[in-house]
């Protein structure tokens, strides 16, 4: 099939960070999700925007950044130092800091548009019944809100298995430690292995054309069980 032991190991490095990223960023971004929807400060829109950009911004220039920031000098190097952690740049980890914020708004704005699309009625009836803050957004919210979950963890972990261009900044081509797929194709071209980047590309595709059939699909019951009701 044209496999080699090292594009093995690069899924498997794409599939753990994925799956670390996802994780990190359902925790970090619910509750800023849920401060966005329910604000109405004059920060949101900043914060807003914030969230935003890594759409619109060329993954190097994220890259270049992170990876000044990363250094002995930056803030988060000094840091990392500071608790004996060590360099970030260049290790599994920095691609995960990286990962996150590339990936922020994939995960923040399904989550954002799920709680929004709640209104406040239901909350305010849990109200009545006495129920706490943490209880509403636990029983009501959260299964109020799952399809924004799901739809933001497929999102999230679908396009971080996608990166390229922020990873290669700040996470190098080191095997088993920052060779993601994405990396391993570039490796393929450039030793003029078609053949092991036709495979590779081949499963990239289709995961991506399957992640995209999953999430329409969910979508579209979602629609027909609503319409029911």
């Amino acid at each position: 099939m044209g496999f080699m032991d090292g594009d093995l190991a690069a899924i498997w490095l794409s599939l753990k960070l994925a799956s670390v990223v996802t994780i990190l960023l359902l925790l970090i971004g619910t509750p800023l999700a849920w401060w966005l929807s329910q604000t109405t400060s004059r920060l949101k829109v900043l914060v807003s925007a914030l969230v935003a950009l890594p759409l619109i911004l060329p993954p190097t220039v994220i890259g270049f950044y992170l990876l000044i920031s990363m250094g002995p000098n930056g803030p988060l190097g000094q840091v990392s130092h500071a608790l004996g952690l060590g360099g970030l740049a260049f290790t599994f980890w920095g691609l995960v800091i990286g990962s996150m914020i590339y990936s922020l708004p994939f995960v923040v704005q399904p989550l954002q548009n799920a709680f929004e699309a709640i209104g406040k009625r239901p909350l305010e009836i849990a109200y009545t019944l006495r129920a706490t803050p943490w209880d509403r957004f636990i029983s009501v919210v959260v299964p109020l809100a799952k399809p924004g979950f799901i739809t933001a963890a497929v999102l999230g972990f679908a396009h971080t298995i996608g990166e390229f261009g922020v990873v290669l900044m700040i996470g190098g081509n080191i095997p088993d430690e920052t060779r993601v797929v994405s990396i391993q194709i570039y490796n393929h071209v450039e030793a003029l292995n078609y053949t092991g980047a036709y495979w590779l590309s081949a499963i990239m595709v289709l995961f991506a054309l399957l992640t995209l059939l999953i999430i329409y699909r969910y979508q579209q019951r979602q629609s027909a069980i609503g319409m029911r009701f």
